[in-house]
Parts: C-alpha cells; sequence; structure tokens
C-alpha cells in the first residue's frame, strides 16, 4: 500500500539555538499538560522553504517527552528519502526525567531500513529510524533531521496536535514561498482552539504558532481524530515531483498532469501476456464480465508487496515490469490489471483513495498530492450507471466488493480531460446484514446442543469471510471469544460457503455447552438469546466534550427454536418489545407451541454523525438493547 506522505518522514532539525529555550527536564513540564497525556510535545518547531519548483527544504525542532510505553509512537524520530529525498543532516539526544543526557545519535547510529517489503522494486527506497529501548520512564528525546526534496507537490502538512493522549507546551510552522510559485492553504477545524492559534500572513509566507495545548481522551464513538483536529493543508500552483514538473489548479488539472506525466506509457504487457488475456475473454459478452475474469487472473497470477512511506509516489513501476516479476505494490498491481483490461477492450481508470477503516474524504477543493495513501481501480458499469470499485492488491476479496478499507470515500479518479471527485462505495445500514437461524435443545442437565446457520453480507461478510482460511485451532477459538458470554462452549462441527458472485458468507455450525441454564430449586433460567447477545453500552460522561459518529450502521435479524426439556414448562414469556428512534430499530418477539420457544428479534443501527448532546439519548438506546439481549427466560418443573 502507498502510504501518505507524512510530514513527520520529511522531519528537519536544527538543534542549534534550542537548548536554551527547552527544558529537556520533565519536571518543568506544567501539571495541567501530563493529565490524560502518554506524552509532551515540549516543542515542535517546523520551517518549510519553497526554494524553487524543484528544491523544497524542511527544518523542524522537535522535543518530546515520553510519560509512558504509549507514548513511544509520539518521538517520530526517523525519516524516508530515495534518490530523490536527501537527508542532510539526522541526531538525537536522550535525556532521562532529570534532564540528564543518556545517549546521543548520529546519523551513523540510526537504523537503515528498506523501505519495501517482500520484493525489490523501490530498492533505493529506505528509511532510517532511531532504535531506542527505554529504561524508564520519563525521558526525553531531542530528535533533529534535515531534509532536502525536490517535491513540492507534496508539502507537509501542519497538525497542531498529532493524536489524542498527547499535550503540547508549543508549536511552530512556517512555511516560505521563496520561489513565488502561487502558495495556498485549507484550513480546518481550527476554530477547535480558539484564540490560542496565532497566525501571520504576509511575503508569500504564512506562521502558524499554538501554545499549551492540554491532551483530549477519546471518548466512545468519537468521530476520526483528523476530522475534528486543527490542521492546516499547504499547496503551490506550480510544482514538482520524482522528477517530473507539473502545473494545476484543480483537480481535473491535477488529474491530467498525472495522467500525461505518470501514468502514460507505462501499461504495455509481454506479448505472451496480452495472447493469454485475448483468449481469456474471448467470447464473453459484457464489459463486467470480463473484468470479472481478470480481477481473477490478477488474484491468482500475481502477489502483492508494500512499499513502505510513501516512497515512489504515485506513480506505478510499468505493467511490463509488474508482468515480469509477478508481484507489485499498489501503485504497480492497480496499472498493471488496468492494461489487461485496455487489452480486453474495458474502461477503467486509475484512482487515488486515503485507505483505512477510518473514512477519510479527499479536500473537493484543495488539489494536492499530500492526500492519499492508497491506489485502487475504477470500472464504470454503463449498463448498470454505476461504477464498480475493485482494491488489485487484494487475493481474497470479490470482485466489486471493497469493505470498509476504502468503503463511502471521496476519491481522484483519474480520467484523460475529466478526472475528478467521486465517492466510493457505500455500504449502507441494511446491506451490512447478518440473519442467525438456530436449533438449541435444551436438556434436563442443563447444556444445550444447537445447529446454527449465519449469513453475512456487506460489511459483515467483510468482518467474517476470511475466517475460511485459518486452521481448525484459530477457527474454534475465534466462536469461543466471539460467543465468550457461554461457558464451555464446544464447536463439534463447522463448514462455510464462500459465495463470491452474490458477495455472501455462510456459516454452517454445530455447537454445544455445558451447564448453560442455572438450575434453582424446581426451577430452571436461562439467557434466551444464546448467540447474537449485544454487550456494548457507551462510556458514560459526564461532560462530553465531542460530539459522536455511527461510522457504519448494521442489521442483525436472528430467529432461533428451543426445545425446552421433558418435564419442564415455561413459567413465563418476556412481552415483545420493540423501540425505534432516529438511531435505529429493535425488536423482540416470543411465542410458544408445546415445547418449542420462537425467539425473534432485529436489530438495526443507523449509521450517522450527532451532536455530542445527543450522546446520553443514544446510549441509553444501547443500554435497553443490551438489557433486553440478557432477558432470562424460567422454567418450573412439572413431575
Amino acid at each position: 500500500m502507498l502510504k501518505k506522505m507524512l510530514v513527520w518522514m520529511c522531519l528537519v532539525i536544527h538543534f542549534n539555538g534550542i537548548s536554551q529555550d527547552v527544558s529537556y527536564s520533565s519536571f518543568t513540564i506544567p501539571p495541567e499538560l501530563t493529565k490524560n497525556a502518554n506524552a509532551v510535545v515540549r516543542l515542535n518547531s517546523t520551517k518549510v522553504s519553497i526554494n524553487g519548483q524543484r528544491d523544497m527544504s524542511i527544518v523542524i525542532n522537535r522535543v518530546v517527552t515520553v510519560l509512558n510505553e504509549n507514548g513511544n509512537r509520539v518521538i517520530q524520530a526517523g525519516s524516508g528519502y530515495d534518490k530523490y529525498v536527501k537527508i542532510k543532516k539526522i541526531e538525537a539526544i536522550v535525556y532521562d526525567k532529570s534532564g540528564e543526557e543518556i545517549k546521543k545519535f548520529k546519523k551513523k547510529d540510526f537504523i537503515d531500513h528498506s523501505a519495501v517489503d517482500g520484493g525489490t522494486l523501490y530498492s533505493d527506497s529506505r528509511v532510517l529510524f532511531m532504535g531506542y529501548t527505554p529504561v524508564s520512564y520519563p525521558y526525553t528525546v531531542a530528535f533533529s533531521c534535515e531534509v532536502s526534496s525536490p517535491n513540492t507537490a507534496a508539502i507537509p502538512s501542519w497538525k497542531a496536535i498529532s493524536n489524542y493522549y498527547v499535550g503540547v507546551e508549543k508549536d511552530v510552522f512556517h512555511v516560505q514561498d521563496i520561489a513565488g510559485l502561487g502558495l495556498t492553504k485549507k484550513e480546518k477545524n481550527l476554530s477547535a482552539l480558539g484564540d490560542q492559534i496565532k497566525l501571520t500572513d504576509s511575503n508569500n509566507s504564512l506562521h502558524y504558532e499554538v501554545e499549551h495545548i492540554k491532551a483530549l481522551k477519546p471518548e466512545d464513538l468519537s468521530p476520526s481524530f483528523s476530522s475534528i483536529m486543527p490542521k492546516v493543508l499547504f499547496a503551490t500552483e506550480k510544482f514538482h515531483y520524482n522528477g517530473v514538473d507539473g502545473v494545476a489548479k484543480n483537480w481535473q488539472e491535477y488529474g491530467d498532469w498525472i495522467n500525461q506525466k505518470l501514468l502514460k506509457g507505462r501499461d504495455e504487457v509481454s506479448d505472451e501476456t496480452r495472447i493469454e488475456i485475448e483468449a481469456l475473454v474471448a467470447g464473453v459478452e459484457g464489459s463486467i464480465e470480463k473484468a470479472k475474469l481478470i480481477y481473477n487472473y490478477v488474484q491468482e497470477n500475481l502477489r502483492y508487496i508494500s512499499v513502505q512511506v510513501g516512497i515512489g509516489g504515485i506513480q506505478p513501476i510499468s505493467a511490463i515490469e509488474v508482468d515480469r516479476l509477478k508481484y507489485g505494490d499498489c501503485k504497480g498491481l492497480t496499472n498493471y490489471t488496468q492494461a489487461l483490461l485496455k487489452i480486453a477492450g474495458v474502461k477503467s481508470y486509475y484512482s487515488i483513495v486515503e485507505a483505512g477503516k477510518t473514512i477519510v474524504d479527499f479536500e473537493d477543493d484543495f488539489p494536492t498530492l499530500a492526500q492519499g495513501n492508497h491506489i485502487i481501480l475504477c470500472i464504470p458499469d454503463e449498463a448498470k450507471n454505476r461504477n464498480v470499485w475493485v482494491d488489485c492488491t487484494s487475493q481474497i476479496h470479490p470482485f466489486g466488493f471493497i469493505g470498509d478499507f476504502t468503503d463511502d470515500r471521496k476519491v481522484l479518479v483519474i480520467k484523460e480531460g475529466a478526472s475528478e471527485i467521486v465517492k466510493t462505495s457505500k455500504y449502507k445500514d441494511n446491506i451490512n446484514h447478518q440473519i442467525s437461524n438456530a436449533m438449541i435443545e435444551l436438556k434436563e442437565d442443563s447444556s444445550i446442543n444447537s445447529k446454527l446457520v449465519i449469513t453475512s453480507k456487506g460489511i459483515q461478510y467483510d468482518n467474517k469471510f476470511y475466517i475460511e482460511n485459518e486452521s481448525d485451532k484459530d477457527i474454534k477459538e475465534y466462536y469461543k471469544e466471539h460467543w465468550g458470554y457461554v461457558n464451555n462452549l464446544d464447536i463439534s462441527d463447522y463448514s462455510f460457503d464462500n459465495d463470491l458472485e452474490n458477495v455472501v458468507f455462510t456459516e454452517k455450525l454445530n455447537v454445544s455447552a455445558t451447564n448453560y441454564a442455572s438450575k434453582i430449586g424446581d426451577r430452571m433460567l436461562f439467557v434466551i438469546n444464546t448467540f447474537n447477545r449485544n454487550k456494548f453500552v457507551p462510556d458514560r460522561y459526564r461532560n462530553r466534550k465531542l460530539p459522536f459518529k455511527i461510522q457504519r450502521g448494521y442489521l442483525d435479524e436472528d430467529s432461533f427454536e428451543i426445545k425446552i426439556p421433558d418435564g419442564y414448562e415455561v413459567e413465563a414469556i418476556p412481552e415483545s418489545v420493540s423501540l425505534t428512534n432516529k438511531y435505529g430499530e429493535y425488536s423482540l418477539e416470543f411465542q410458544k407451541s408445546e415445547n418449542v420457544i420462537f425467539y425473534k428479534r432485529k436489530l438495526l443501527i443507523k449509521n450517522g454523525s450527532y451532536p455530542k448532546e445527543e450522546y446520553k439519548e443514544y446510549r441509553l438506546f444501547r443500554k435497553s438493547v443490551v438489557n433486553n439481549d440478557n432477558l432470562k427466560l424460567v422454567l418450573k418443573k412439572t413431575i
């Protein structure tokens, strides 16, 4: 996967002068900044100088005090480099809690590691990082790295707060367009820090400064950190990337540049492969049917390698090289698949996306290569007036199913003369559907024997279809953990049906458990919802600070038939339940016929964003679901 061009991977720090301004003793940190913090950024001073269309330098002074093990990731003491990006200087000093020097790292002491996993592509792509194992906490790291880069298409963004659980004493970001390339900015969420942010805008330069930011603790169902925290994106109208100059004012012009300068001429494959693809699709009608065959061909014949840290940019290795090596990163495999589709006469478009389970959109009105970390393919299905999206790096996902890694987000689709921001597939609430049917026999000794059939679609399919490839041991452990509330669970038999055409995963299981019910005198008690109890109740907050978001909704429908043991009768059947509100629906129905109890349940959770004032109402809804899912049935002995 193509990683985002992150600021910290282009770090430049100059130590001269910072020792007089920053205390390395952890005792001097204001106590309010350590509350809820894993680390405190004492100083983060970044200077970006755009000296020419092919000349950018970045200078950062960064001092971080790490308070506990979870704060180690905040140090960010490393930098990527390749034949374009050069590290001119890199060093770090580690201090103990009193500010006494423990260890000093010169450039030769940093670990030099390949940025590529599993292949020789981009073999000159490397990462330098500080390898230090702390012996005690707190400790402080002052890190310095000086980098020059020609890639003015990817100007670092300013993020005053790197993540939750991080306090900030001072952060300064300065960017100057010395070359006059047309510096622009896009500010987001700056109001979250109010008048704490000081901005100076003059003479083709921008200067942001902020001090004394308390660590923010995440709350249940908080929106993604990137969607609510202050940040500023930067771009220039004229730019350069990995040997290629460009000019763009909007995404269409940016897309034209990518298409003409980075993609054009990289779609040739060997004659042998061309003949093989032509034979593969011979006699096949319809572009989508051809695309399915080619997608499966790529899955079966090539493998994916991960190219770390955005090295290699967005330009793919040529299709002929991927054809020879039989592997590639997301760029290479997507370009290769597109080349094969072209042979078959199928249109497709190279598309740049910000991938991850958290949904992050491209900014419609602000073109910059600082956005995006992955490449996927868009295939227009003209017969159904829709786009089909495929991730060419996956060797297990069905054709046209992208799951929660790239779903429901704005991406840049590269089309000749018509590049545009388009939204990927959204898996709506009721599409993420699980249906559970179970025959459950409750025995007189309190044990149960059950036969289950569970079908899953949408994101619920994505969450579990992979288990068919796991070992027997891991499969059984998966179910024991999934139904952890059922003691002494045993999976005696299972089988799976992965319907790739319709994207439906079916599980058939034989399950038993001893001591499922509790005996009290001549009565037997058990929770009637055996196999789909919802346990999630959001945390309670006296003073919630953030809005909340249900990123993806889902629908569960359960139907259980419970046979009670001979010699027992139902003492009382619970009343039916029906709850409906803006967040979803929940219902329960109970029926009895002789010695069988019929239990039907429905839970619909709707995706959406809501103000913090509504959090209590939503929490009460989820609490009601949990309480009703734990309803117990009482049987009384009749003999």
